[in-house]
């Protein structure tokens, strides 16, 4: 079964256990590393021929221009993942609108595509925040990736669908894809989606993981990580032991999972493996309809 796998591109003090010891006012002036990391990505994904969703930071697509026309040059799926990573429950509907408006508009004068796609910051669009989604409609999204079915102190949304689904707004419709999790004895989602959950836990954790979400439920799985987390010579910028031991311990190991996971498993975009599939469901569904 193909899975989806996809990148958050942001710099190392994007995440928000540096954002709140680091400032916006001091990103100009801290040293940029997110091309070269990026560039690593692309290379391991061409090793194995391999396409993924790379959600883009505004604030780096406007600043990397290049790597932007690379991503697509090398036939990756372009989504949004806002303009200045601020978490989604602490703006108002006026200023989320008017990141993510800033952000298409970046992206599209960068890379020449319009974003479809969109993932908040750390996955902020909990239940507080889920006005979020009518206005990502009214900005032309048709595919939301924001939303994990777990219980988090950051985000998260415990009990919600474990799969992609369609979400009616006022606005109209939008696809969820939430991203990956198990279901335990009691019923309760169990992270294994990527990021710093594959850093930090064994690799054949995530491995037994896609696996029975596959095989037992039938179903694809979501995957993400950040560039950054490949790249063990970072500033270690987060301060406090719960932000640095989440933002650090295993970065020298998460190239080698990576490699891994991309050999192990099928992976496509989003679209490819969600919302392709869905479109051909419901074309199938029409025709057998129309024979009745």
């Amino acid at each position: 079964m193909r899975n989806a796998l996809s990148i958050d591109v942001e710099e190392y003090f994007h995440p928000s256990e540096v954002q709140s010891h680091i400032g916006r006012d001091r990103w100009s002036r801290l040293p940029s590393r997110v091309e070269e990391e990026t560039l690593l990505v692309l290379d391991l994904l061409a090793e194995r021929q391999t396409k993924a969703t790379f959600f883009i930071l505004g604030w780096v697509a406007e600043r990397k221009r290049a790597l932007m026309r690379s991503i697509v040059a090398a036939g990756h799926e372009i989504g949004c993942h806002s303009y200045a990573h601020q978490l989604v429950y602490r703006l108002s509907p006026e200023e989320f609108r008017r990141d993510t408006e800033r952000a298409v508009r970046v992206i599209e004068d960068t890379c020449g595509v319009t974003p479809r796609l969109y993932r908040a910051p750390s996955y902020s669009v909990t239940r507080e925040s889920l006005w979020a989604l009518e206005i990502l409609v009214e900005c032309g999204f048709t595919c939301d990736s924001s939303i994990y079915p777990i219980y988090h102190d950051r985000y998260g949304i415990p009990g919600f669908p474990r799969h992609a689904h369609v979400i009616e707004t006022a606005s109209g419709p939008i696809r969820e894809i939430p991203i990956g999790s198990i279901e335990d004895s009691r019923g309760r989602a169990i992270p294994i989606g990527g990021g710093g959950y594959m850093r930090l836990l064994p690799y054949c954790y995530t491995a037994a993981g896609i696996r029975r979400v596959n095989r037992a439920e039938g179903q694809p799985v979501c995957i993400y990580f950040h560039p950054w987390e490949l790249d063990a010579e970072q500033p270690k910028l987060a301060d406090g032991l719960i932000a640095r031991a989440r933002t650090y311990i295993g970065l020298r190991g998460m190239k080698r999972k990576l490699q891994r996971l991309i050999t192990d498993f099928e992976f496509s975009t989003l679209t490819a493996v969600y919302c392709d599939a869905a479109d051909a469901e419901g074309s199938m569904a029409d025709a057998i309809e129309s024979r009745r």
